[in-house]
């Protein structure tokens, strides 16, 4: 099964994009669902959190307190390091757990950290979703009802476009003047034909 990774930066619209790729009837695995899913329901992650953010981190009902855990993270580069380390594993068994059970001739991961975590060196090909930043950061007020400082905050957490472009097999440009379904359509003509002569 060839595994195509799928990232972009806060705002980039890679979410859309992955919407169409589902639409051509590619599977897509939702790396940070997956993540929130397994802090949940995975025995051995809750541990883990448990011990690197205390009793809190979750409430008495079982829920996990993401605002406690944001909180933490975004102030504590050493935390948000310590919960990676924690999740991204657990993430890339439960991915290869469900690419193999998919019947298409790929699969996309979608990953917001694809670069940062280096799972996108687990993958065969991997996209990048670009956008300008002024575009991604009109997107993300309006769609978190959040402010600009905090959207400027979550980009600088991420790699620069820059390096994310070195690292990326193909491109998918975002800016509301191309037309993305015709840029999907061919990638996706692409890919079918590399898992071909895999």
């Amino acid at each position: 099964m060839m595994k195509v990774g799928i990232t972009g930066g806060i705002g980039s619209g890679k979410t859309t994009i992955c919407k169409l790729f589902e639409l051509l009837g590619i599977p897509v695995f939702y790396a940070d669902t997956a993540g929130k899913e397994l802090m949940l329901s995975d025995l051995e992650v809750k541990k883990a959190v448990v011990n690197l953010f205390g009793e809190a981190a979750y409430s008495p009902n079982g829920n996990l307190d993401r605002k406690y855990i944001a909180d933490i993270v975004f102030k504590d580069d050493q935390k948000l390091k310590a919960l990676n380390a924690i999740i991204h594993p657990a993430v890339k068994d439960a991915f290869l757990l469900w690419s193999e059970q998919q019947n298409t001739p790929y699969v996309l991961k979608e990953a917001a950290l694809l670069f940062e975590s280096k799972s996108y060196l687990d993958n065969d090909y991997n996209i990048l979703v670009s956008s300008p930043t002024e575009l991604r950061i009109q997107r993300v007020i309006a769609r978190d009802q959040t402010s600009r400082e905090k959207v400027l905050e979550r980009i600088e957490k991420q790699l620069p476009e820059e390096e994310k472009q070195k690292l990326a097999d193909f491109f998918i440009l975002n800016n509301e003047e191309l037309h993305i379904i015709p840029q999907v359509l061919k990638l996706h003509h692409q890919l079918v034909l590399l898992a071909q002569q895999k």
